[in-house]
């Protein structure tokens, strides 16, 4: 089972748009009914594909020109807080998605002070990890590929965790530089970008990482302008500014410094891109990350998450940076009582605040794009469209050979 890696080259005052990810087999990505709306404003935006457009010609492909359906795609994203698996066949333009796993494993825990992945963090991951390989032993997996970000990117035994996980798990891991991680982002979820001329930034609040991305929107995949990567995600900025939870103004003193310390990172990139926010057309802004989608998801006051209600909202600024600021004046346990926050984001979601703020700072945008996708659909993009392209040119070199004999 080897890994492959393509060559680069509702509810609320929300607007739903975009197309789908993927059609949806497996029960834990079925979208449940969409809830009411609020009142308020609900235009209905057309939605467009998300998938991946194939004309292949090969004898891979059945009479419709379709890939068979018995093959399939993998898709790991090993974060530094979360391990996240999909597996999906391609489906007309769309892919179905057949299985899928995500769970909280918190590989960069204490890396900010050791510089290492804990026994603790490595245990973890390997459980999920073995989860994620017997998953793809059950299916039929034709091409899978399967990436570390910024934890392993940053830990002194990075490298060494990536050989154990190959050995104990077969699992291959290929450690992605943050420019990869970026366009990979990009790749899975700028269908949802809003209509528009000028550029957008597309951005991914991750664990380890936040990486933000200027695009011009083309025909097929935005080009990149310009990129940039921090290394503050929701983890990373938790462990590193320290302060208390016990009081009003602590916590507000802590969330300060949050925004004080992403805001010195970000201050090179916003003097480069300083005249695109001059521009005449409307500012775009498309986030894909946990913090978005848990904002959306109270902005949208949902008893539990939907992600049929959340990808692929619109959603005001203002809003989210209301939610924001609420949050950040909570406690912990009021904080864990919120729907869709719970024990596992409750302490991490100040952090993806903060960072969130310093984004609309540099990037003042009146409404903010909502994508529940990202790095794992621009992964199976990539597998698919190399596959593709893979079978075009052996049909092109097997017809030329016939054509001489």
């Amino acid at each position: 089972m080897a890994d492959h890696s393509p060559p680069d080259t509702t509810r609320g005052h929300g607007t739903q748009r975009g197309g789908k990810s993927g059609k949806v087999a497996d029960f834990r990505y079925k979208r449940p009914s969409r809830p009411e709306a609020k009142q308020g404003d609900r235009r209905n935006a057309p939605r467009r594909d998300g998938g991946f457009v194939s004309r292949p010609t090969s004898k891979l492909h059945d009479q419709t020109g379709q890939l068979p359906r018995k093959q399939a795609y993998a898709a790991l994203d090993l974060g530094t807080n979360n391990c996240r698996l999909l597996i999906a066949r391609p489906s007309g333009e769309n892919f179905t998605v057949i299985d899928a796993f995500s769970r909280v494993v918190r590989l960069g825990e204490g890396l900010a002070a050791s510089g290492k992945l804990s026994d603790e963090a490595m245990e973890r991951t390997l459980a999920a990890l073995h989860v994620c390989a017997e998953k793809l032993r059950r299916r039929n997996v034709r091409l899978a590929r399967s990436v570390a970000t910024e934890a392993c990117r940053r830990a002194s035994n990075g490298p060494a965790f990536i050989r154990r996980v190959k050995r104990e798990t077969g699992i291959m891991l290929d450690i992605i530089s943050a420019q990869e991680e970026a366009r990979l982002a990009v790749l899975g979820c700028h269908v949802l970008l809003e209509e528009g001329n000028g550029p957008a930034i597309i951005f991914d609040i991750g664990g380890g990482s936040t990486e933000l991305v200027l695009v011009q929107p083309g025909e097929k995949v935005p080009r990149i302008l310009d990129w940039l990567s921090v290394p503050w995600g929701v983890v990373s900025l938790t462990d590193t500014v320290d302060g208390s939870d016990e009081t009003h103004d602590l916590r507000l003193d802590r969330y300060m410094n949050m925004r004080r310390t992403v805001g010195r990172s970000f201050a090179e990139f916003a003097e480069r891109i300083r005249d695109y926010t001059r521009s005449t057309e409307p500012i775009r802004l498309l986030g894909t990350s946990g913090t978005v989608t848990t904002l959306a998801s109270l902005h949208l006051e949902l008893p539990q998450y939907d992600r049929r209600a959340v990808d692929g909202l619109i959603v005001p600024s203002i809003a989210m940076r209301d939610i924001s600021n609420r949050l950040s004046r909570m406690s912990g346990p009021d904080r864990k009582r919120l729907p869709c926050i719970g024990d596992d984001r409750a302490n991490l979601v100040i952090a993806g605040c903060a960072i969130l703020e310093s984004i609309l700072d540099i990037w003042p945008a009146e409404q903010l794009g909502v994508a529940d996708r990202g790095i794992r659909e621009g992964i199976l993009r990539s597998l698919i469209a190399a596959d593709v392209e893979g079978d075009r040119s052996r049909a092109t070199v097997q017809r030329m050979r016939e054509q001489d004999v």
